[in-house]
């Protein structure tokens, strides 16, 4: 009879660390990101999904520390690798939440702050605009293949930034600073509409100076809003050039963070 397989417990921690390792810290990017870490995507089928990624990445991954299950250095590299996938999904969040405050900005200005609705994805209410530009950016990243560029960087942050090399400081720093960046953006995307509307009511303000008895409240309201949608609407015909560059420094940011060439 032939001798039974024999397993040491270094070579079940070997194997055990390859896999587990690599998995939690691609399960906290998918948690984190956007589209496919928003409560529109189950958390099974999020996780049987960083699964199957890590089923294909691990093979041609850089060979991983061995560790002990029971060991407290590897609770401390689960939690390093969990933080890191944390740091890159929510470097994209920023990116997306510029379109958010920049709806929401555009919907107080045109007297839309009223209208909102709850957003499927965070589970808040948000004005309606606000939630326009979020699920026109969301099919923008995917038609323009974001998510594939994010999978590549995660693939390559495994060589950058390998599994208990720990994390540096200047990463949550550079997560902090990105912050100026987000209402950057937003400023960027709505200046022109805000520009606009304050014509608008600029000329409201000089009505009402040479013409006092005109009720200004009863008029002013639905035109602003009339000329807020119809100033949203021209705006729309170049959103495509606004997004262009604010994807390509937020995806250069997060090659940035995972140090990724």
């Amino acid at each position: 009879m032939s001798p039974l397989l024999e397993l040491t417990n270094a070579q079940i921690g070997t194997w055990v660390a390859s896999f587990m390792l690599p998995l939690f810290r691609i399960a906290a990017v998918l948690m984190t990101m956007p589209v496919f870490g928003t409560t529109l995507v189950p958390k099974r089928v999020r996780l049987f999904f960083a699964v199957a990624i890590a089923v294909v990445l691990v093979p041609g991954l850089p060979p991983m520390p061995t560790v002990s299950a029971l060991d407290l250095s590897a609770l401390l590299l689960i939690a390093e690798q969990i933080l890191i996938g944390a740091l890159l999904g929510f470097s994209l969040q920023l990116f997306f939440q510029a379109f958010v405050i920049a709806g929401q900005v555009i919907s107080i200005q045109m007297g839309m702050g009223f209208a909102s609705m709850v957003d499927p994805t965070n589970g808040v209410s948000v004005a309606v605009i606000g939630q326009f530009l979020t699920m026109l950016v969301t099919l923008l990243f995917l038609a323009m293949n974001g998510h594939l560029v994010v999978f590549e960087v995660l693939t390559e942050s495994f060589t950058t930034l390998p599994v208990g090399e720990g994390l540096v400081v200047s990463h949550f720093w550079e997560l902090v600073g990105r912050l100026s960046w987000v209402l950057g953006a937003a400023l960027l995307l709505v200046l022109p509409a805000i520009t606009a509307l304050l014509v608008v009511n600029i000329a409201f303000g000089v009505m009402t100076r040479a013409a006092p008895q005109l009720n200004i409240f009863s008029i002013g309201f639905p035109l602003t809003l009339v000329l807020g949608m119809g100033i949203f609407w021209i705006g729309m015909a170049d959103i495509l050039n606004q997004y262009q560059p604010l994807a390509s420094d937020a995806l250069q940011f997060l090659r940035d963070l995972a140090r990724a060439r």
